[in-house]
């Protein structure tokens, strides 16, 4: 229990630099410097301002200096953070597992919001992903290494001939993390790829039934958060998904 509990306070920390990460990332602006600062006056925030979850509370979710309103989405990407790392050491048995867990939790998070808010999947998330997932492999768990490949081009080349197929309606950032995926997850990237495709289709057939066919068609969706969404599915549970059905067969 100790340990989940550290994990969560962790989690909430890494949350709050991801915010940073969201915001800054996108428009290639440094993640380091500046200190964070309010986006309406400018005011550098001060370290009592800056605790996750609760100096939003304390502040009722407005700047000290200013009175301008922080958006809610901060203290709920601290507390899904925090949510998925303890998630992670309260489930997983093995070193490997809670490392790639943690990482895998790192990774999708600003992903998912980036992709939302820009429709881009960057490459400085998904590069430095995939090689943390291979370190951290070769590190704790060399037999894992082979299956972890093999998975990395299987998903990543499904979504390459999908992209090749249909380039407008998947991009090369779809590719990479499906990809990246492949290398934490091994054959439960099946189950991943499922997931998002499922509520892809979901979140598609609900647009076309409120906009109309036509309309709806031409209605952009980032299927970025579906891949990040049924990544962390098929983490917790991909695996006796992947036992079950084979068990069909």
């Amino acid at each position: 229990m100790t340990a989940v509990i550290l994990a969560a306070l962790a989690g909430l920390l890494v949350g709050s630099s991801l915010t940073v990460v969201v915001d800054r990332l996108p428009p290639g602006e440094s993640l380091v410097r500046p200190r964070p600062r309010c986006r309406a006056c400018g005011t550098r925030l001060r370290a009592i301002d800056s605790v996750p979850v609760v100096s939003w509370l304390a502040l009722h979710g407005r700047c000290r200096a200013c009175g301008e309103p922080i958006g809610v989405r901060y203290p709920l990407v601290e507390l899904t953070t925090g949510g998925l790392y303890a998630a992670v050491v309260a489930t997983q048995d093995d070193a490997l597992g809670v490392v790639l867990g943690l990482l895998l939790v790192t990774a999708l998070v600003p992903i998912t919001l980036i992709d939302l808010d820009h429709r881009i999947i960057p490459n400085a998330i998904t590069g430095p992903g995939a090689l943390a997932a291979l370190v951290a492999i070769v590190a704790l768990d060399l037999g894992f290494l082979g299956e972890a490949l093999i998975a990395a081009a299987a998903a990543g080349g499904f979504f390459l001939a999908a992209a090749l197929v249909n380039p407008r309606g998947m991009g090369m950032g779809d590719v990479k993390l499906a990809a990246m995926l492949g290398l934490y997850l091994g054959r439960a990237a099946a189950a991943a790829i499922l997931v998002a495709l499922v509520g892809g289709l979901v979140v598609g057939l609900a647009i076309i039934a409120r906009k109309g066919a036509r309309e709806g068609r031409r209605t952009a969706v980032a299927f970025g958060p579906f891949l990040a969404v049924g990544g962390m599915v098929a983490f917790f549970v991909g695996e006796d998904l992947v036992d079950s059905y084979v068990d069909t067969l």
